[in-house]
């Protein structure tokens, strides 16, 4: 069964056509940059005030389903 993303818009004629939130020229990876930054979902909405709560919620979902989807090139562990 596939997840859904009803916040993720994947549109060619907004920012080239990465995933962004509903529409927004809010890329999911800038968001997921500013929890690894350390960042509160309540920073975040101040800092991006077009962006709900669980559009950063569903941001981290998205990014994590990519991952389980990939394969990235990491050194191995000794």
């Amino acid at each position: 069964m596939g997840v859904t993303f009803t916040r993720i818009t994947l549109d060619p004629a907004v920012m080239a056509g990465v995933p962004t939130l509903r529409g927004l020229r809010i890329p999911v990876a800038t968001v997921v940059a500013m929890v690894a930054d350390g960042m509160t979902t309540e920073e975040i909405l101040a800092e991006l005030p077009d962006l709900e709560a669980e559009d950063v919620a569903e941001a981290l979902r998205y990014a994590a389903e990519e991952l389980r989807e990939r394969h990235l090139p990491l050194r191995p562990s000794a």
